[in-house]
């Protein structure tokens, strides 16, 4: 059984995130999505609620599972048995730091093996750090993620 691992902080997931999802489900046989707690970042939503908004989202996709997690990637990955990580790449910067990443990964835990993921064209420009954005300074958003994350950003900024 072929498992994967799309992992992020996912803050808002955007329908970039879950194009990428989607996407990857017809190619594994279960994808975990890694929903990292990322104490660094500091994200709108808790580690709870981006788990919650992206088990509602991905709840028609059967073989996709939504765990938060710390600490490093590589041992959530060991933890669930992934032997894949996908990774969404929208840039020429994306891939320089992801090169990185997978360069540090490959040699912490040498059979996790990187599949980078292009996003569909009308989704190229999308971050959740755009969006997040956006959404704080009042901009409409609820064309960039999926609609029961939507009614969560509004209600978080009401708040």
């Amino acid at each position: 059984m072929k498992i994967a691992i799309y992992p992020g902080t996912f803050d808002p997931v955007t329908n970039g995130h879950f194009d990428l999802i989607r996407r990857a489900a017809c190619m594994f046989d279960q994808i975990i999505v890694g929903v990292a707690e990322s104490p660094s970042k500091k994200t709108l939503f808790t580690l709870e609620e981006r788990v919650e908004l992206l088990e509602e989202t991905c709840a028609d996709l059967p073989n996709v599972t939504v765990k938060g997690f710390s600490g490093l990637l590589v041992d959530f990955a060991t933890q669930n048995q992934a032997t894949i990580l996908i990774r969404g790449l929208r840039t020429t910067m994306d891939f320089e730091y992801e090169f990185g990443l997978t360069t540090m990964y490959r040699r912490l835990k040498p059979e996790l093996e990187s599949l980078f993921l292009t996003p569909s064209e009308e989704f190229a420009f999308l971050s959740s750090t755009l969006v997040r954005e956006v959404a704080i300074h009042g901009g409409e958003v609820d064309t960039f993620v999926p609609q029961n994350v939507y009614a969560a950003i509004k209600t978080k900024l009401k708040a």
